[in-house]
């Protein structure tokens, strides 16, 4: 008992920097308390002392802010970072070393018995709000966003964020640099500020640069062999315009005056002594 009471305070060291000493941890941490009652309210329920371990868990939630149904099953090294607003239901299984932030649920999406809410593998951050609802599994060592809404399991080492939870996997192995490139001549700054983030806005910025470069480089293909049939310079330079990259208000602005200019009808005789009178 007391070797795990010095791991939930050294987890409490680890993973929050604002604290300063085992008494500041013991006496001042809504989450290091909640922890602690639930170890002893959990036993009670294990033991059949249903209504006593819920009126514990009561008073707790009442000091805390914090709610653990004392049927939950929550693993070593378990830490609630300010924990105003958890909720844990009962049949949720918290694996170790998980870190779950304010706002936090845990809950069920069904009315039945049995098995009704989330499992949490080890290592498993979840953001504040974030919301994991129903009898799905969390792999080890995943990322829970800030805010998201998860509904489906997600796999080990893996990202889930948005409203529903999208799931976000980086591969080392991709070349990304033609996105850099492409991003540099659009004048788009939202790639650099969100290369490192899974961001499922950034995602979908991503895909449309990889469509921009490879039609980019199959037009460079096929001016290239036009080029090679003996078609000029001069024929192929209204091609490569029109495939150019327009990036700011001050060009669309010029080229639109432009093509207004082009498209507009010279006036007739009538209408120029009209205008001279």
């Amino acid at each position: 008992m007391f070797e795990q009471l010095k791991e939930d305070i050294r987890a409490v060291f680890e993973r929050d920097p604002a604290a300063r000493s085992a008494f500041e941890v013991v006496t001042t941490y809504p989450g290091f308390h909640a922890v602690m009652v639930h170890r002893l309210t959990h036993r009670l329920w294990q033991a059949k002392w249903h209504w006593l371990a819920r009126a514990i868990a009561h008073f707790a939630r009442w000091v805390t802010g914090i709610e653990i149904h004392p049927g939950a099953s929550i693993g070593r090294r378990f830490f609630i970072d300010h924990g105003m607003g958890v909720v844990i239901g009962e049949t949720a299984v918290i694996g170790d070393d998980c870190t779950l932030y304010h706002g936090v649920t845990l809950g069920g999406t069904s009315w039945q018995k049995g098995k009704r809410h989330p499992t949490l593998g080890n290592d498993v951050v979840v953001g504040a709000g974030a919301k994991v609802l129903g009898p799905i599994e969390i792999g080890d060592h995943a990322r829970i966003g800030s805010n998201a809404v998860v509904v489906r399991a997600v796999p080990a080492n893996s990202t889930v964020v948005g409203v529903p939870g999208r799931l976000i996997i980086r591969s080392a192995e991709v070349d990304d640099s033609h996105r850099k490139q492409m991003a540099e001549k659009m004048g788009l700054d939202a790639y650099g500020a969100t290369s490192d983030a899974p961001d499922p806005v950034a995602h979908a910025i991503n895909c449309m640069l990889d469509h921009l470069h490879v039609i980019d480089r199959k037009m460079e293909q096929m001016c290239k062999s036009m080029h090679e049939l003996g078609v000029d310079e001069e024929a192929l330079e209204p091609l490569r315009e029109s495939c150019e990259i327009i990036s700011t208000a001050e060009e669309l602005e010029r080229l639109s005056r432009t093509v207004g200019e082009e498209t507009q009808t010279p006036p007739s005789e009538g209408e120029k002594q009209a205008r001279n009178t």
